[in-house]
């Protein structure tokens, strides 16, 4: 068995696949990203890259602000229906029957269904090519209750999120192991 040379690409996979909820005015939308990801603890940031052509674009652009939504398996058909639907077409939370859920710190809402609503405002954006990378602070996160044990915690991995691969969803598998558990002494 011998490894193939490829010529350059993103083949960084599995990603996490969320609904990004944005607001403009008076009109909500939801785009699909897979191109999203932590950035930085404190201040806690995170960034989502979209293409220039996408509706959701200008909306982003002006407000300055979104939500990323967590996407379980329940949520996998919206999930991508939003991402190959365009909101210059039909209303996305109406035709996929998701819940608007008003946020604390900005303008544009939730998703209620989503397990975890990370509520960001933008404090810088960068044109990469096909892509804009938006990089924002969290101002707020809601979580779930129905994921909360008995001892206060929020257990996040019991709320069946999915990925994307290579232009396919999968939930996640099994637990291997938990932070720290290769050092940890029998």
């Amino acid at each position: 068995m011998g490894k193939l040379y490829w010529k350059p690409g993103n083949m960084l996979y599995p990603l996490p696949v969320v609904m990004v909820s944005v607001r403009d005015k008076d009109f909500d939308n939801i785009i699909t990203v897979a191109w999203a990801g932590t950035i930085n603890s404190d201040p806690a940031m995170l960034s989502i890259s979209v293409r220039k052509e996408r509706f959701s674009y200008d909306m982003l652009m002006n407000s300055g602000e979104f939500v990323v939504n967590l996407v379980t398996k329940d949520l996998a058909r919206a999930t991508d229906y939003c991402g190959v639907a365009s909101g210059r077409d039909v209303n996305k939370f109406e035709k996929m029957g998701l819940t608007k859920l008003e946020s604390k710190y900005v303008s544009a809402p939730g998703i209620k269904e989503s397990p975890v609503n990370i509520e960001c405002k933008v404090v810088y954006t960068k044109e990469l090519g096909t892509h804009t990378i938006f990089m924002a602070e969290v101002l707020g996160v809601t979580v779930d209750d129905m994921y909360m044990d008995e001892s206060g915690r929020f257990n996040l991995n019991h709320a069946n999120l999915i990925t994307y691969s290579h232009g396919r969803y999968y939930t996640l598998g099994e637990e291997l192991g938990k932070f720290g558990h290769s050092v940890k002494k029998k």
